[in-house]
């Protein structure tokens, strides 16, 4: 089963859009808003046993309202 399987998401707590868990290269993942852009911070792994419980923390933290919105002069 595919990680992206086993997370939920909330929608966005800013503007209410679709929330997309991203893996980035260097090992973390991060929740983007589809359509604001906000995100989560990118929570990093080491090994593939910390993988899912990276995503599933990302995902955490997504749903409770911990999400950063770039705007300029923020």
């Amino acid at each position: 089963m595919e990680i992206y399987e086993q997370i939920d998401l909330n929608d966005c707590g800013i503007c209410g859009g679709v929330g997309c868990l991203e893996e980035e290269a260097i090992g973390g993942y991060y929740v983007a808003c589809m359509d604001c852009g906000s995100h989560s911070v990118l929570v990093r792994f080491n090994n593939d046993e910390e993988r899912l419980l990276a995503a599933k923390k990302t995902a955490e933290l997504w749903n409770c309202g911990k999400v950063i919105l770039s705007h300029p002069g923020e």
